[in-house]
C-alpha cells in the first residue's frame, strides 16, 4: 500500500497551519481527507446582478468598482464595496474585516455569495463567502467552467477547531485534490469487494471522497456520506469480529472447575445474601458461570442500571475464582468507585475467608507485594497493572469500556491470560453495544432489586425553586434524609453563554446561606484523594446533610440514606448522564426524588427534560439522547473515549445492520489479505483499541 504524503508537504501552507492540523491528529493528506464536513451551505445559484431577488442566497460575479470604510452610528465598522457586472451594480457590506480593503482593489474580479437585500431601489448583499476569480469579462463568459471552492456551488462547513476556519480547510483539501494523480487517484485504493459495493448500492470510494468535500448536489453529498459511513462501520465491525475470532483460539491461563463442594459453596453464598437475586441476576450469573468453566478466556460485557446489582454478580465470579485457588482483580476508573466496591465486597464476604485488599494510586501498605501475594481479591484503579501477580484467574473492569482490550493485552504480556468481565451502568442501546463492543459477549441485567421504589422526577421552573428548597429542608429536619446537589462545573465559566450555569464553588456559598442551620460539604474531582475520602465518609456516616458536587458522583457513590438528587443546569447534561446521577438515590426502600433545575426556557430543552421525568428506562433515554445529541456527548467520547466516529452515526440502525450482514458476507467469500486498504484500516483500528489509554 502506497503511503499518503505527510501534511508538511502540503503546498502554499504555513508552518502555523501545519501545526494546527497536527494538533487535530491530521498528519497526512489522507487524514485531511478524513476530516469531514458536518453540514453544507448552498451557494450554487449563480445569478446576474439584475436578476438577483431580495431574500435569495446567490453567487454573483463581477468587477470591484469602489471600496471604502464606514462607521455606523452604533459604532459598527463596515467595509463597503461596489461590485458590477454587465447587467448592474450591487453593494457588498463586510463587518470588521479591514484587511479586505487591501485585498479587494478596484478593477479586481470577485465572486461573492450571500443573501440579497434591497433598500429602496438599491440592491445590496450580506456576504457570506467570496473567491477571487480571473480577469475581466472572460471570467463572466466562461463562468460555467470555473472551479469554485468557496462560492458558486454547495460548499462544506467543517468543525472549526484549533483556530482553523472552514475556509482554510476547504483551501487545503482542494490542494490535495489538485494533486489528483499522485494523492487520490493512485493512492486511494477501493477497500471493499465489488460485490459488497454492488449489493449495498454504494458509490466508489474515490468518488465518495470527492463528493463529501465538494459535492455536485445535495444527493451526491448524501451518497458520499452513506458510502464513507458504511466504510467506517464495516471496518469497526470487521475488526471486532476478527479480534473475537482470535480470542476464541486462546486458552485460559488458569482453568476453573466446579465440583460438588464448589457448587455447595456457591449456593450457600447465594442463600446467605441479605437479599434475593433477581431473575436477571440469576440469568446473567448463569452466562458468566458457563464462560468461566470454558478453556477459552471469558470476554463478557455486563450492562445494568445503576443499583441493579452488578457488583453482587461480580462477587459470585470472584468467589468461584477463589474456590479454584486463583486471585481476582477489580479495576475502577476512580478511587471513589474503587473504595465503594471495597466497602460493598467487604460486607458481602464478611463471613468468608476470602482476603480482600484495596490498592490506591499512592499506596503506603508495608511490604505491598507480600500483601498482594496473600490476597484473593485485589481492588484498585488501573494502577493495579503496575503490580506483579502470579495466579490471576479473573479480571473485572468497571466503567472503563475502551480499556478492556488494552488492559487484557497488558496482563497477557505479563504471562497471564485471565477471564475478563467488563461492567457498565451507562445505558447503551443493544444495537449500539453490539457495534461498539462486537468482540465481547453481552449480558444485561434489566431488573432492579426487589422492593426498590422508582425515583420520582420533577422539572422545577425558576419561580418554584424557593418552595423546592423549603421542601428539602422539611425532609432533612423531619426524616434526617440526605441530599445531593450536582452542578456542571467547578469554577464559574467566563464564557458569556455559560454564565447562567452555576458553578459548584459559587453555588456552595449560595446554598450555605439558603440552608443555614444545616451541614453542607463540597466535593469535586480536583480535590486530593484523602480529602475526597473524608468528605464521602462524613456524608455516608450522616455527619453531612447536603453534598454539593460536580458529576464526580455519577459513579461509585452508594448512600442509601440519600433520597434527593437536585441537578443544577440540567440542560447541560445528556439524558443518559442525568439518569446515572438519578441512580445515586433510590438505593433503599425509601421513596426518593430527583429535581431538575434549569433557567432555560427553550421549548426543545424543556421537552427533552420533560420526557426524562416520565421514564426511568435507561435504554429508552439513551436512544433518545443518541438522536438528539449524538454519540460523542452520550457515551462520553471526550470523557471516556468510547469511540471516535468520524462520519457514521450510531443512531443509524439500518446502516449498522447492513454493515453487519456485509461483514458476514465478506468472511464467507473473501480473505482480508487480498484487500490492502481494508486490511490497513482494520489493523489501525485494532491497534488503537489495544493501545489506547
Amino acid at each position: 500500500m502506497i503511503q499518503f504524503s505527510n501534511i508538511e508537504t502540503l503546498p502554499k501552507t504555513s508552518s502555523i497551519t501545519i501545526r494546527k492540523f497536527k494538533s487535530l491528529g491530521i498528519n497526512t493528506y489522507f487524514d485531511l481527507l478524513n476530516y469531514f464536513p458536518f453540514r453544507y451551505e448552498d451557494y450554487s445559484l449563480i445569478s446576474k446582478i439584475k436578476d438577483a431577488q431580495p431574500g435569495e442566497t446567490v453567487t454573483v460575479i463581477g468587477e470591484i468598482t469602489e471600496g471604502k470604510y464606514q462607521v455606523t452610528q452604533t459604532g459598527l465598522r463596515i467595509q463597503v464595496f461596489k461590485l458590477q457586472d454587465e447587467t448592474g451594480e450591487i453593494e457588498l457590506g463586510f463587518y470588521n474585516q479591514p484587511y479586505l480593503l487591501r485585498l479587494f482593489k478596484k478593477g479586481l474580479n470577485l465572486s461573492v455569495a450571500g443573501v440579497i437585500e434591497q433598500y429602496g431601489r438599491k440592491l445590496s448583499m450580506k456576504p457570506k463567502e467570496y473567491e477571487l476569480t480571473d480577469s475581466g469579462q472572460a471570467c463572466l463568459r466562461k463562468q460555467a467552467r470555473i472551479t469554485f471552492k468557496h462560492v458558486g456551488r454547495i460548499i462544506p462547513i467543517y468543525p472549526e477547531k484549533r483556530g482553523l476556519s472552514s475556509r482554510t480547510i476547504r483551501e487545503k483539501v482542494s490542494l490535495v485534490f489538485a494533486s489528483a494523480t499522485s494523492e487520490v487517484a493512485d493512492r486511494l485504493d477501493e477497500m471493499l469487494p465489488k460485490e459488497i459495493i454492488s449489493l449495498n448500492n454504494l458509490i466508489e470510494e474515490q468518488t465518495a471522497y470527492r463528493q463529501i468535500h465538494f459535492p455536485e448536489s445535495k444527493d451526491a453529498a448524501q451518497k458520499a456520506r452513506e458510502r464513507l459511513a458504511f466504510d467506517e462501520l464495516f471496518t469497526i465491525q470487521l475488526s471486532s469480529h476478527l479480534v473475537k475470532k482470535e480470542w476464541q483460539k486462546e486458552k485460559v491461563g488458569n482453568k476453573f472447575t466446579v465440583g460438588t463442594i464448589h457448587e455447595l459453596s456457591l449456593q450457600n453464598f447465594i442463600d446467605n445474601l441479605p437479599f434475593r437475586l433477581t431473575n436477571a441476576q440469576n440469568r446473567v450469573w448463569s452466562e458468566i458461570r458457563t464462560d468461566l468453566l470454558r478453556s477459552v478466556p471469558m470476554n463478557r460485557f455486563l450492562q445494568g442500571e445503576v443499583g441493579s446489582g452488578k457488583t453482587v454478580v461480580a462477587a459470585l465470579a470472584c468467589y468461584l475464582s477463589y474456590l479454584n485457588g486463583y486471585q481476582s482483580l477489580m479495576m475502577a476508573p476512580t478511587e471513589i468507585l474503587a473504595q465503594q466496591h471495597y466497602n460493598t465486597l467487604i460486607k458481602l464476604f464478611k463471613n468468608y475467608e476470602l482476603r480482600i485488599t484495596k490498592i490506591a494510586g499512592a499506596n503506603k501498605i508495608r511490604d505491598l507485594q507480600s500483601v498482594i501475594n496473600k490476597s484473593d481479591l485485589i481492588i484498585g484503579t488501573h494502577a493495579l497493572l503496575n503490580k506483579r501477580f502470579k495466579k490471576v484467574g479473573l479480571v473485572i473492569i468497571d466503567e472503563q469500556h475502551r480499556f478492556g482490550v488494552s488492559q487484557r493485552a497488558e496482563l497477557k504480556n505479563k504471562g497471564l491470560n485471565p477471564h475478563l468481565l467488563t461492567m457498565t451502568a451507562t445505558p447503551i442501546p443493544r444495537t449500539v453495544a453490539l457495534t461498539l463492543y462486537g468482540e465481547l459477549d453481552l449480558s444485561l441485567i434489566d431488573e432492579m432489586p426487589y422492593g426498590r421504589l422508582l425515583v420520582k422526577t420533577y422539572l422545577v421552573p425558576k419561580h418554584k425553586r424557593p418552595s423546592c428548597y423549603d421542601w428539602i429542608k422539611f425532609q432533612i429536619s423531619n426524616f434526617k434524609f440526605q441530599i445531593f446537589i450536582v452542578c456542571p462545573f467547578i469554577e464559574e465559566s467566563e464564557i458569556e453563554t455559560m454564565k447562567s450555569v452555576k458553578a459548584a464553588k459559587k453555588e456552595f456559598e449560595n446554598l450555605k446561606t439558603i440552608f443555614s442551620g444545616f451541614k453542607l460539604a463540597l466535593l469535586h474531582g480536583k480535590m486530593k484523594s484523602k480529602e475526597k475520602e473524608k468528605i464521602m465518609n462524613d456524608f455516608k456516616n450522616q455527619r453531612t446533610d447536603i453534598l454539593v458536587t460536580t458529576p464526580v458522583v455519577e459513579v461509585g457513590v452508594d448512600i442509601p440514606n440519600a433520597t434527593v438528587m437536585l441537578i443544577e443546569g440540567a440542560e447541560r447534561f445528556g439524558l443518559a448522564q442525568i439518569h446515572q446521577l438519578r441512580g445515586r438515590v433510590g438505593r433503599s426502600d425509601k421513596q426518593s426524588y430527583c429535581f431538575l433545575f434549569t433557567e432555560k426556557e427553550d421549548s426543545g430543552i424543556l421537552g427533552r427534560l420533560g420526557m426524562f421525568t416520565k421514564t426511568n428506562d435507561g435504554n429508552k433515554l439513551a436512544e433518545e439522547d443518541l438522536k438528539i445529541r449524538g454519540p460523542g456527548d452520550i457515551y462520553g467520547m471526550r470523557q471516556h473515549g468510547y469511540l471516535d466516529l468520524k462520519i457514521a452515526s450510531l443512531s443509524d440502525y439500518q446502516l449498522i445492520e447492513r454493515t453487519k450482514k456485509a461483514v458476514e458476507y465478506f468472511e464467507k467469500h473473501y480473505e482480508i489479505e487480498k484487500f490492502g486498504e481494508l486490511k490497513k484500516r482494520v489493523e489501525k483500528y485494532r491497534k488503537g483499541k489495544i493501545t489506547k489509554d
